[in-house]
């Protein structure tokens, strides 16, 4: 059954009653915390080769930075969705803004210490809040109006989220890895013990003044959103499908299958923008630490295109459909693609004066676009339908992020085992299950049973 709001306001079924004026209003303070989750997130492309190189890592050990950071997706879920339960929406976001910004200060005593496991520490905690506020808001933003532009509010979210994306390996390219060279795996070498371990404690030092700003803007936004007018909606209220009495999320078809295919999602979404940057360090591309921008900006435009087109001339299936048949094609340059060959970079941004970047480089940013619409496709097409197990289904979809953690390293281990771009090979699988599941998958409303 579905459940919608239209925009002027006209209650249709979910009970919320949003005129405009509190959809838009919804939407900018939801829109700031996703430009926060994003300009979090999108540090871990520049710290995994930060770290690197501070404590003296291979891919497979330095990848360890998204297992701790996206993990907790999968710890933590469960436990926001009951506080949620307890809380509501609101004071949800303002304490996991007040759990990130914890983490955020545990960064201080990991990079005086130079400790890779106080840095993974940290990361957990910090994306613990992160848990918490996602569980929150994907929810919160998907019923803000009607189901059917679901995805149109998500891509709008998006390019809060993806636009820090783009703006934070350039601000920490400039304060982290400034003189990086004199920091090269040869030049450390060619020191001695004493002052090799000297140069990698200095290298740290420079989280300590970023962090701690972090934690206080984290902390002051806190209690601007705790002091806010921004609007708790009411719970779900409880709806059946097709006469069936549900007791468990596991029994929506659509919700556990739209899990793996967001799990899939998020490992290859991860894996474009944190593994960039090791990559082009390979191939020995100049400013590599600015490369997660590369991604970050093809996703941008790919949350514009999908803010314009949905659901007026694409469908949400119809998003998904095409952004893995894009997926399938980028992966395959990526794997077979010139690691030399500048030509489809100096084609594609070439006229706007960015420096070009080998093809595959290039292919890899591009998944970027291709993933865009995923996630904003996937969350309201696995929800519909789940009335009062809305928040539990939001939290089984919260813990996919997990493959965040999992896939990532899975590819560290290959490409430590073979070769980095021949471990790009793995992304097929995952956009061939993303493919299914927008053909076939989200149809399903029973096991063994189409919606009909």
């Amino acid at each position: 059954m579905e459940m919608s709001v239209d925009h002027a306001g006209n209650g249709a079924g979910n009970g919320t009653g949003n005129s405009r004026r509190e959809v838009v209003v919804g939407m900018l303070f939801v829109g700031l915390l996703f430009f926060i989750l994003g300009f979090v997130t999108w540090l871990n492309g520049s710290l995994v080769p930060f770290l690197k190189i501070v404590c003296s890592l291979n891919n497979f050990q330095a990848l360890w930075v998204t297992f701790a950071f996206y993990i907790a997706y999968t710890v933590m879920a469960l436990p926001s969705a009951a506080l949620l339960t307890r809380t509501g929406y609101k004071k949800g976001m303002t304490l996991g803004l007040g759990i990130m910004g914890l983490g955020a200060l545990l960064f201080i005593p990991a990079a005086q210490s130079a400790r890779y496991e106080f840095f993974l520490l940290a990361l957990f905690t910090l994306a613990s809040g992160m848990t918490l506020m996602q569980t929150a808001i994907n929810p919160y933003i998907v019923r803000l109006g009607s189901h059917e532009s679901a995805a149109m509010r998500i891509s709008i979210m998006g390019l809060f989220n993806k636009g820090a994306g783009v703006v934070v390996p350039l601000v920490f390219t400039s304060l982290m890895l400034a003189d990086i060279d004199s920091y090269s795996h040869t030049a450390l070498e060619a020191l001695q013990p004493a002052a090799r371990d000297a140069a990698r404690a200095t290298l740290s030092q420079r989280l300590v003044f970023p962090y701690a700003c972090m934690a206080l803007a984290l902390f002051v936004i806190m209690v601007f959103i705790h002091f806010s007018k921004l609007r708790d909606l009411p719970p779900e209220p409880a709806t059946a499908t097709a006469g069936v009495e549900r007791r468990s999320v596991l029994q929506f078809p659509q919700l556990v299958l739209g899990t793996l295919a967001l799990f899939a999602y998020v490992g290859v979404e991860v894996i474009a923008g944190d593994t960039i940057g090791l990559y082009g360090h390979e191939l020995n591309v100049e400013h590599f630490g600015v490369l997660t921008s590369y991604t970050m900006m093809c996703m941008v435009i790919g949350y514009l295109i999908g803010a314009v087109a949905t659901p007026r001339y694409l469908s949400q299936q119809g998003a998904l459909l095409l952004s893995a048949v894009a997926g399938l094609l980028l992966t395959i340059g990526v794997a077979t693609g010139s690691p030399t060959d500048t030509g489809v970079s100096q084609v594609l941004v070439g006229w706007a004066g960015v420096p070009a970047v080998p093809n595959t480089v290039m292919f890899l940013a591009l998944l970027g676009l291709a993933n865009a619409m995923v996630w904003p496709a996937i969350w309201p097409l696995a929800l519909q339908g789940l009335g009062r197990y809305t928040a539990s289904g939001s939290a089984l979809l919260i813990m996919a992020i997990s493959g965040g953690a999992i896939l990532p390293v899975v590819y560290g281990h290959f490409a430590d085992l073979g070769s980095s771009r021949g471990a790009y090979w793995m992304l097929l699988p995952c956009y061939a299950l993303i493919f299914w599941y927008a053909a076939v998958g989200h149809k399903l409303r029973s096991w063994g049973r189409t919606a009909t």
